[in-house]
């Protein structure tokens, strides 16, 4: 499957323990060319849990570009993580340009 940056996907997520891994959905925010040039792939996870917190940014149906969000969640920009192409499950949709923009300021501040 091809995978573009900003597309919203269900895959395995590990905890911060690395414990366990559950089915998550998580956003793409690895530039295109990484994107088809590797096995990997950069992603925040999103939660459910809307907790006010530093370096996430609040994702809701209106922040789509496309597809569903069933609820309201937060990225997790200080979460970032790689993971191979073939652990996803499926694409979900993808998130507005302008929300990108919001996730990679998270980022950079949580660096």
């Amino acid at each position: 499957m091809n995978f573009q940056q900003r597309d919203l996907v269900l895959l395995p997520v590990p905890f911060s323990d690395q414990s366990s891994r559950k089915v998550r959905p998580a956003i793409i925010v690895s530039n295109n060319k990484l994107n088809t040039s590797s096995e990997d792939l950069l992603l925040v996870p999103i939660t459910s849990v809307l907790i006010e917190k530093s370096f996430s940014v609040l994702i809701t149906q209106e922040s789509l570009a496309e597809g569903k969000l069933l609820v309201v969640s937060r990225a997790r920009a200080d979460k970032i993580f790689p993971a191979e192409k073939t652990v996803i499950k499926m694409k979900i949709g993808s998130i507005k340009p302008e929300v990108l923009s919001s996730i990679r300021k998270e980022v950079m501040n949580a660096l």
